[in-house]
């Protein structure tokens, strides 16, 4: 068994990247098939269950968003300073430093 990461990693591989896609696939469907079928209802009680489960579906979706947006442009910085520090350190003609 593996520990649980307490931390994100700094990259994420394609298949984990299939995996959000799937997720936030699977979360705008939902919401879109709650938001018709709270339309077709006609009993308000059902109405109201099923828009506050399409809310939950949404809410859900812009949590993983924002997960992504906010990780990513962290991770892309961290990445373009990288690659500044190694066409610099080619360029002046020294050997290149190993990430930390």
């Amino acid at each position: 068994m593996q520990p649980i990461m307490m931390t994100p990693p700094q990259v994420i591989t394609t298949k984990d990247l299939l995996y959000l896609k799937d997720a936030l696939s699977w979360q705008l469907l939902a919401m879109k098939k709650c938001a018709h079928f709270a339309q077709e209802s006609t009993d308000p009680q059902v109405k109201q269950v099923i828009d506050q489960t399409g809310q939950m579906h949404q809410r859900h979706y812009n949590m993983l968003l924002r997960h992504l947006q906010t990780n990513n442009v962290q991770g892309m910085a961290g990445i373009s300073q990288s690659l500044q520090g190694q066409q610099q350190t080619q360029q002046s003609g020294q050997q290149p430093q190993p990430a930390q």
